[in-house]
């Protein structure tokens, strides 16, 4: 029992703001929504998606698709429209054509927000700036972990939680 309990301190050390259950050896598997799913979550508080192809395809770089998007990813972006109060259009979900990597778009912990002043206020001067990520993007983090990366246009978030929803 002891075993167990320093394994999850060191895990929360590690990984701050991931909750650890079970035992070191057993498999953390992430709960993944559809499309349809995602999109009534984001219909329920109002937020918006476009895509410059007007489509919702995976396997299709200029579209913005929500299939296979983590469920605490969902409940991020609406944990951020509701703490931000400002209108939120989402340009970037899961599919193809964003970098890769474990916390990527494709895996469903990433979105991409169209840049608002609104937006952009409530971020700078509500989350603590972190530096620049290796391309150059200025990054705040959230106090509950997730990653807000500034690339121009957009807000490219990463969502290890849900924000606190």
């Amino acid at each position: 029992m002891k075993f167990r309990s320093a394994l999850t301190a060191l895990a929360l050390v590690v990984a701050p703001g991931v909750a650890v259950v079970g035992t070191a050896t057993d498999a953390f598997a992430v709960t993944k929504i559809s499309h349809a799913t995602a999109t009534s979550m984001f219909r329920e508080v109002g937020i918006t998606w476009s895509s410059s192809g007007g489509c919702s395809d995976r396997n299709n770089s200029t579209c913005t698709s929500f299939e296979q998007l983590n469920l605490p990813t969902a409940q991020g972006a609406q944990t951020l429209l509701r703490a931000t109060g400002c209108a939120l259009n989402i340009t970037g979900g899961t599919e193809t054509g964003h970098a890769s990597g474990t916390y990527s778009h494709w895996n469903g912990y990433k979105l991409d927000y169209g840049k608002s002043t609104c937006v952009t206020n409530y971020i700078k001067n509500t989350f603590t700036y972190i530096g620049l990520r290796g391309d150059g993007a200025p990054q705040y983090r959230s106090g509950s972990g997730n990653v807000y990366a500034d690339e121009g246009n957009h807000w490219d978030v990463l969502y290890y939680n849900c924000g606190g929803c």
